[in-house]
């Protein structure tokens, strides 16, 4: 395994390098006479088409937090963790049939927007200083520390504050020329990261083959693999007894088996994607045919994910099991990289570049949603209510600088302790603690008239204050085991030590988080008139669906069914 870099590999990253700046600087030129427009800057109103909405969606979804962490829970857990690409691709066709066309029907162009037209000022405040937290601490956050650690993995040396900033400047060079540039240079990006993690995905498998005497051969070395790891490559995991190792506690705790699908899974998703201005923001520019297309597109993309960010993982710890893999202090976190190690020249650029392009495309629409919230919904109605389209574009522009400056001092000396506990777990427990009053608003405002104001802010701060309460202290306020919840010992680096603690799945803290919140708003909402006056108007013509558009929807289905049939 060699981690030296050759002229082909910097070859190979400076052609992807100039083609995507070319690129951008070409579609900002293009369309440089709008440059002063909000709507243009901040969403690339009725500009983005199809195919570029749905490479869009998959180039900003697929970061760092898929590459890095996913793969390191491939590793630790195996193919479970697709469960969080597969249910996507499930949650997306609800999105584009149900939530966009409310969207899309009221003028929706932010978040914060919905909830202020839907419930009043107070919610809407609220929730975008809960956004802006959330986007600039726990998601821009992991994406740079995540990317930085894996391309500095894979290049060797100490690099990692060099590749931080280095991030940090490609991204704000494209995000800079709004969403426009974005999407259509996430185009390049979704290509890039498509044909290099197939190709890492394909060499890793050879890797495999190689080294059990096999051959390069790809698909001898998947056989392999599910030789080799058969535990790897089971979707469902059993609940554990107390004749069960801490391995199968540790991995039930991230990945809950059947009961995950019954509680967090779906509010990871229906939030991620419906409730998101960081994804939503793509779609809502353009037409309802044009939208929908894009985010079935993504949807369909999502399926095959797996075979990008998580096989490499399995592949690691195979490799890793039979000796043939040196992983830095064994943790998961340095699968992907490590694996990259094997790469030839050229390949090993390709890589890169795909990751880079990862990275880059995440970064970019975060920080583009960062300064979206803050100059639609803070700045302009609550700092400088006269502020004209010029100095509003300006603002954005400033946000978005100054919330890149603010991501890389917190994750300089990964002062919020990312690494401590996998990338992809901090990102989704972290997130977790609002999904539940998030999608609870949202599901509630949408599609029950008689949803109140008070009850959103009620909602907001249950599903908040429950989510740390599951996640935090109710092993020790209502015992280890309830008819809710079963929690189960572990060990987490608490200070610098290594402490025994008591944890519910966070997936199931999520859902009982969720259930609850609901509960409480239909009870407050009860109290109030039978329909809200700001409630929406709602029609059965608008959630039909063209035949084309049914077709791509029964064809994912398919794919899905036929992947859990498989792997059950």
């Amino acid at each position: 395994m060699n981690k030296n870099l050759v002229s082909a590999d910097y070859i190979v990253f400076i052609i992807y390098f100039v083609l995507v700046a070319s690129y951008g600087i070409w579609i900002y030129r293009r369309k440089r006479k709008a440059v002063t427009d909000t709507k243009d800057f901040f969403l690339a109103e009725g500009s983005l088409t199809w195919w570029a909405i749905g490479a869009s969606l998959i180039a900003s979804n697929i970061s760092a937090e898929q590459f890095v962490g996913m793969s390191g829970e491939g590793f630790f857990a195996g193919i479970a963790v697709a469960a969080y690409e597969w249910i996507a691709a499930l949650a997306l066709i609800i999105i584009a049939v149900w939530f966009l066309p409310v969207y899309l029907k009221n003028k929706i162009y932010t978040m914060p927007q919905f909830l202020k037209t839907r419930y009043n000022e107070t919610v809407a405040l609220v929730m975008a200083i809960f956004w802006l937290l959330l986007y600039v601490f726990v998601n821009l956050t992991s994406i740079l520390y995540l990317g930085a650690v894996a391309i500095n993995g894979l290049v060797g040396g100490d690099n990692l504050h060099a590749i931080m900033i280095g991030l940090a400047v490609f991204s704000l060079l494209i995000t800079l020329g709004g969403m426009k540039v974005i999407g259509f240079t996430d185009v390049i990006q979704v290509g890039v990261l498509i044909i290099g993690g197939l190709a890492t995905t394909y060499l890793a498998l050879t890797v495999v083959s190689e080294s059990f005497g096999l051959g390069k051969d790809a698909l001898a070395g998947f056989n392999a693999l599910m030789k080799d790891a058969p535990e790897h490559f089971k979707m469902i995991f059993h609940k554990p007894t107390p004749a069960s190792s801490q391995l199968e506690v540790d991995k039930y705790l991230v990945l809950p088996g059947i009961a995950m699908y019954f509680a967090g899974q779906w509010i990871v998703n229906l939030n991620y994607w419906g409730c998101n201005q960081y994804i939503t923001q793509r779609a809502l520019g353009a037409n309802i045919t044009t939208a929908r297309t894009g985010i079935l597109f993504a949807g369909f993309l999502k399926l095959m994910m797996p075979i990008i960010v998580m096989l490499p993982g399995i592949a690691a710890f195979v490799l890793y099991k039979n000796g043939h893999l040196q992983l830095t202090d064994g943790r998961k976190d340095y699968a992907y990289s490590a694996v990259l190690g094997f790469l030839p020249a050229g390949l090993k650029g390709l890589s890169i570049a795909a990751l880079t392009a990862a990275i880059v495309s995440s970064l970019a629409g975060k920080v583009n949603s960062i300064s979206t919230i803050f100059t639609l919904d803070i700045y302009k109605k609550y700092i400088k209510k006269d502020a004209d389209e010029q100095k509003m574009v300006w603002t954005g522009r400033l946000a978005v600088v100054i919330s890149m400056f603010v991501g890389i001092l917190f994750t300089w000396k990964d002062v919020l302790g990312i690494g401590g506990q996998g990338g992809f777990t901090f990102i989704q427990k972290y997130t977790g603690f609002i999904s539940p009053g998030v999608l609870a608003m949202f599901l509630l405002g949408m599609f029950w008239k008689r949803t109140t104001a008070t009850a959103a802010v009620a909602g907001l701060i249950t599903g908040f204050g429950l989510s740390v309460f599951f996640n935090e202290l109710a092993p020790q306020v209502m015992g280890h085991e309830t008819f809710l919840y079963t929690a189960y010992q572990t060990q987490e680096i608490i200070d610098g030590a290594a402490q025994t603690v008591w944890r519910i799945p966070f997936l199931i803290c999520m859902g009982l988080a969720f259930l609850f919140t609901v509960i409480v708003m239909v009870g407050l909402s009860l109290a109030g008139p039978k329909i809200n006056p700001k409630a929406f108007l709602l029609d059965r013509e608008m959630f039909k669906v063209k035949p084309a558009t049914l077709a791509l929807i029964v064809a994912t289905l398919a794919i899905l069914m036929g992947l859990y049939v498989k792997f059950w």
